[in-house]
């Protein structure tokens, strides 16, 4: 795949070498983060890159589009068939381009939006001060039960029955468990608002049906195409019919000009990919490390928030341990663990070095680890917050995490050798 580059462009072909490996040599907790499949990443470095296809199939403002128009058709019946949706728009840039769009589709600016408080797990998005959402909509926000972690619907919906927002936020950024979305639908409708979800985080665990879908009950659904689903950097529009018109116009001529053909290309394999039965075996994999890891970190004595998870993320409180998280996530990093410092509810540190630290388990289940190595990363987590300031100990895990991961090389493929997806478009199917 690099030959070209390595002769061209020598430095950047050793950096991303560097980089393959970095990726390879360590254990990798960020819950964002996971390892594409080499087919994914053929198509998104495919000629594609050089197609400019501003517009919707067969309503383009460009010509030349035979071919684009069918790749695109194809990412959008794959999407509306594996998340069981009226209509998708698989162009939007990323997640946060994704929301933006929702709102911009049922809402006026001014209007406001609803959504997690960002320090009890919520999205920068989803009105938060430093987001441009806060600046176009008036954002108020609720929070988790502080007692528990968990969400309180009854006070959700007391809030929204105060102020009456045009829009409710469901689905988050740092929330390790089960989101009732019906019951979001519920309050939406009792209210007159419309209900948004962002499910970036847990789109794989709801079309392998390890998670209820939001699809039935929102009139948006908002996601990444990365993280749990395991494709390309991109996002999506998922949508009733009623709203189909306005979520395209909003994302064209609304936000966005050319979409990245490349990124389409690469989000109709990743669909194809997550429509086997592979892929909920993998699925189910990520939520059973995750509980696993859970559960062995409490055993040495960390405090998670909600005291566990049903997903694939984590947080954990590091209060008990006095101990800030960027230090410990610092740390961690040096030992070849990678996660990010995190807030965590109730925080009163700055989020520039909160109290709590993030991890998830996509990526490590991608390398085919199972609960047994559940325990050694627990194991090592647990070593190194120990001894924070004590490098040869934290030089000692870092050699015993390069060995684990010499056991688990990053795959190449992840559906069966010689299974092949087919989607004729002579059929009908489409």
């Amino acid at each position: 795949m690099f030959s070209a580059l390595e002769q061209y462009d020598p430095q950047i072909y050793e950096l991303i070498r560097q980089e393959q490996a970095r990726q390879s040599g360590v254990i990798r907790l960020i819950p964002s983060e996971n390892y594409v499949s080499k087919a994914v990443m053929l198509a998104t470095g495919s000629c594609l890159t050089n197609k400019y296809a501003e517009g919707y199939p067969g309503k383009r403002y460009y010509e030349g589009q035979q071919v684009t128009d069918l790749i695109e058709t194809v990412a959008i019946e794959r999407a509306k068939k594996i998340f069981k949706a009226d209509h998708a728009n698989v162009q939007p840039y990323s997640g946060s381009v994704a929301n933006l769009a929702a709102y911009n589709a049922l809402a006026h600016p001014g209007d406001t939006i609803m959504g997690l408080l960002l320090s009890s797990g919520g999205h920068l998005t989803h009105g938060s001060k430093g987001s441009i959402t806060s600046k176009i909509f008036n954002a108020a926000h609720y929070t988790v039960d502080p007692a528990t972690g968990r969400l309180d619907y009854d006070e959700i919906e007391k809030l929204a029955e105060k102020i009456h927002p045009k829009i409710i936020i469901s689905g988050y950024t740092a929330y390790p468990r089960e989101i009732d979305f019906k019951r979001f639908g519920e309050i939406a409708g009792k209210v007159g608002a419309f209900h948004v979800s962002d499910i970036a985080h847990i789109s794989g665990l709801v079309v392998a049906g390890l998670h209820p879908s939001p699809v039935p009950y929102a009139d948006i659904v908002a996601t990444t195409t990365h993280k749990t689903l395991r494709g390309p950097r991109g996002g999506m529009l998922l949508c009733k019919e009623e709203h189909a018109e306005k979520v395209d116009k909003a994302i064209i001529p609304g936000q966005q000009g050319g979409p990245h053909m490349h990124t389409i290309t690469a989000i109709a394999v990743a669909l194809a990919e997550a429509d086997t039965v592979e892929f909920i075996e993998y699925a189910g994999q990520i939520i059973k490390n995750a509980r696993r890891l859970a559960e062995k970190l409490m055993e040495y004595g960390f405090k998670l928030m909600s005291d566990g998870t049903d997903n694939h993320l984590i947080l954990i409180d590091l209060r008990n341990k006095g101990i800030p998280g960027k230090k410990t996530a610092k740390a961690l990093d040096r030992a070849r663990i990678v996660t990010n410092f995190n807030t965590i509810p109730g925080d009163t540190s700055s989020p520039l070095n909160p109290n709590g630290i993030r991890i998830g388990t996509p990526a490590v289940t991608t390398r085919g680890m199972k609960e047994e190595q559940m325990d050694e990363i627990a194991r090592f987590i647990h070593t190194v917050v120990e001894n924070l300031d004590r490098e040869s100990v934290i030089e000692k895990v870092n050699r015993e995490v390069l060995l684990l991961c010499s056991q688990f090389p990053v795959p190449d493929h992840f559906i069966l050798p010689g299974k092949k997806i087919i989607h004729p478009l002579s059929t009908g199917q489409m």
